[in-house]
């Protein structure tokens, strides 16, 4: 991190590409608010969906169980995706251009979106889904690598990070009253129709607002063996996860596919280090002081909050019986005082340690999940699910808005794409992967569906615990406050270095 202690007093953006500031800023914060509507949608109606997809059962309780396994999953399937193609998105960026991978990705969101609607079972609803999640994941780290890549560390870019920052719990939260709205009164196949549309018009108002761009490494190469085995490892290991709880570990495949991911990981390994010249996750951005431990607490943390969310939805639904617009308008907490907290965030990093921004979001995180964990079956709204919803908003904001600003402030100019691939890859896939790991706990404490909120509170208290693994490695990141204002010196466009 010693690029955070010292910079050149330059702040002007790169020459090469004229850009309309506000229109720009407004039009990336734009991509990623329509882009993080489907998680919020998925977590809110998910479970409606999954019902309506799996047809009558037998039983009640098996009913019950299978909508919750197959709602979990239509949860699931889009960050799974959306965070695991992160990772070659930003790569493909950096050496075709991120203008052209984010219209290319847009695009493929736009379609996949759009044939949700003309899904016939849950395993197509999920395979559409995560398809979807692919689009999102070549535009998340293009959206922040153009933010990197236009404006100098300092103010400007600090502020187009807080904008990105804010979108995302606008968009989830958002998306989760404006879907509820949708499927209860339309149908839930109108929610896709809707977001295909809707993403069309944004996506291609964006596209003529964002500046064309050169690729800023435009002689290098994809790694796309190393991108099999990254991708590869984390689809197989997060589908073992997830499916758990539908079919147990008692299937044959269920350990040959984990055993089967974790050879992908060590292949992915030794490939990156050893063989490939050009690795898709350049391993020396890892040695500056203390990055590794950030990643692995924003991981934990985000895996937690994965389970906070859809275990409060799902409370919210099944113990509460709250309609599919209560649970959205439930969620206005997060969504106003989210964005807030996002421009907050960036106006603490020049000024505050890193390690305590982190470390109160991290705390923000067993705070809610304690509340979850406790809450009973007959209690207002007021007395606990709201002051959880108004203290999560604590937790995405300050996480992610200040660790997007650290680690694209950390790398050189040719890696923004892959800065911004790595955080959004922690993001979304940890929430994906949380929910499978709870989703176990769930299935082997809920007396199979009989007592569903003993399920919940056992999946929260496991969000608990990792969410103060996360708030105890705060203890031990030591990076400075960031105070860079304008380019490093080999970063500056040649022009400038004149």
């Amino acid at each position: 991190m010693a690029d955070c202690q010292g910079a050149t007093t330059n702040t002007s953006t790169n020459p090469t590409h004229p850009i309309n500031k506000p229109l720009f800023l407004i039009a990336v914060t734009l991509i990623q608010l329509v882009q993080s509507i489907p998680l919020g949608a998925g977590i809110n109606t998910g479970l409606f969906i999954a019902a309506a997809l799996s047809g009558p059962s037998s039983s009640s309780s098996s009913s019950s169980h299978t909508s919750a396994s197959g709602g979990a999953w239509i949860t699931a399937s889009y960050p799974l995706t959306q965070g695991t193609f992160v990772l070659i998105g930003g790569r493909l960026g950096a050496v075709y251009g991120h203008k052209t991978i984010l219209a290319a990705g847009a695009l493929w969101w736009v379609v996949w979106a759009l044939a949700g609607g003309y899904a016939t079972d849950l395993v197509s609803m999920c395979l559409m889904r995560g398809l979807c999640g692919m689009g999102g994941g070549l535009m998340t780290p293009n959206v922040v690598a153009l933010i990197g890549v236009n404006f100098p560390p300092g103010r400007v870019r600090n502020l187009g990070m807080a904008l990105f920052g804010a979108a995302a719990p606008v968009g989830a939260a958002g998306g989760s009253l404006v879907a509820a709205v949708v499927v209860q009164l339309a149908g839930w196949r109108w929610l896709f129709f809707m977001l295909g549309l809707l993403g069309a018009v944004v996506y291609g108002i964006a596209f003529a607002v964002v500046p064309g761009d050169e690729p800023v490494d435009a002689n290098g190469i994809v790694d796309y063996a190393g991108a099999y085995f990254g991708v590869g490892g984390l689809t197989l290991f997060n589908f073992v996860w997830n499916q758990a709880p539908v079919v147990g570990w008692g299937e044959p495949y269920q350990i040959v596919l984990l055993l089967v991911s974790v050879l992908h990981f060590a292949a992915f390994w030794y490939w990156e280090t050893r063989v490939a010249g050009e690795p898709i996750l350049p391993f020396n951005i890892w040695k500056s002081p203390s990055f590794g431990i950030l990643m692995i607490t924003i991981f934990f943390s985000y895996m937690s909050l994965g389970i906070f969310f859809w275990y409060m939805n799902v409370y919210m639904q099944t113990i509460r019986g709250d309609s599919l617009i209560q649970t959205g308008v439930q969620y206005l907490p997060l969504t106003i005082v989210g964005a807030i907290n996002s421009f907050f965030a960036a106006w603490l990093v020049p000024r505050v340690r890193l390690q305590l921004i982190i470390g109160t979001g991290c705390f923000a995180m067993v705070v809610i999940n304690v509340l979850l964990a406790t809450i009973p079956a007959d209690i207002t709204y007021w007395v606990m699910a709201f002051p959880a919803m108004l203290v999560s908003a604590f937790t995405i904001d300050l996480i992610t808005t200040s660790a997007q600003i650290i680690a694209s402030n950390t790398v050189a100019m040719k890696h923004q794409g892959v800065a911004g691939s790595l955080v959004g890859t922690l993001l979304s896939y940890g929430m994906s992967t949380g929910l499978g790991f709870a989703g176990t706990v769930e299935m082997h404490t809920s007396e199979h569906g009989v007592n569903l909120l003993r399920g919940y509170h056992s999946a929260a208290y496991l969000a608990v615990g990792m969410s103060g693994c996360a708030l105890l490695l705060c203890f031990f990141i030591q990076i400075p406050r960031d105070t860079i204002e304008g380019w490093v010196v080999d970063d500056m466009p040649a022009a400038e270095r004149r």
